[in-house]
């Protein structure tokens, strides 16, 4: 059985929040537990590079979900100022293709030639949005198939890029280790712990469904920033975790 801050160690909690008041008020909640914080677009636009500095300075693991998806250069670029932030893990749109994905490893090297003393950060890429359902699959982004086909393609390109893994739902996971292999990647969105609104998610599972699938990391937002007692909600995923 793992330990609750071994648990906690593989939670990445979505800042998804407005404003930068917003965020300190729920670090203070979940304060002690150390679980990885994901600072998203929202948050991000609001509050900037900054933020991301301060969470490193007070010793938090942070996913910068941004995204990427442009021309190989520009996403080069981006890559290289995020990683002089010191974060420990960022995506990139599988979409983009593999150039692009390689240009976004090329662009942490620079950073880390010219910058000593931070780490080589986890390059993810995102494979389909939990969002996406199969008719917005075929009918309105154009992509031919099912969803796990289109999931599995992405994740066998970033792996081919030389990413470390990729963001997808938990009904691929199982799907994308066996073709990936076990030490590549899945961070898991789409988490709703029993008793939770499934809001504008499609593809969903529980926490302990999830890591059962060969989740390596789970991220929840709404189930925990938006209930009455965030550090009640979360410990009480870590403990239904910790039980066999």
């Amino acid at each position: 059985m793992k330990s609750h801050t071994a648990i906690a160690e593989k939670i990445i909690v979505a800042l998804d929040v407005p404003h930068p008041s917003d965020a300190k008020k729920l670090l203070s909640e979940l304060k002690g537990i150390p679980c990885y914080l994901k600072v998203g677009m929202q948050l991000f636009y609001a509050s900037g590079p900054q933020f991301i500095l301060m969470l490193k300075e007070q010793g938090y693991r942070v996913f910068l979900d941004l995204k990427l998806h442009d021309i190989p250069n520009t996403v080069k670029g981006a890559a290289d100022s995020i990683t002089r932030l010191g974060v420990d893990m960022f995506n990139v749109h599988a979409a983009g293709g593999s150039r692009m994905m390689e240009a976004a490893l090329e662009g942490i090297d620079t950073a880390l030639s010219a910058r000593v003393g931070i780490q080589r950060p986890i390059v993810i890429a995102v494979t389909q949005l939990t969002s996406t359902s199969q008719i917005v699959l075929n009918s309105e982004i154009g992509i031919p198939g099912n969803v796990e086909e289109s999931v599995l393609h992405y994740a066998n390109l970033a792996k081919q890029a030389g990413l470390n893994g990729v963001v997808t739902s938990p009904l691929e996971v199982a799907a994308i280790k066996q073709t990936c292999g076990s030490s590549f990647l899945t961070i898991v969105p789409g988490i709703r712990p029993h008793g939770s609104a499934i809001g504008d998610q499609f593809r969903i599972m529980s926490p302990k469904q999830a890591f059962a699938q060969g989740a390596d990391y789970i991220v929840i937002g709404r189930p925990i920033t938006t209930a009455d007692n965030p550090r009640q909600a979360l410990e009480s995923i870590i403990k239904e975790l910790s039980e066999p």
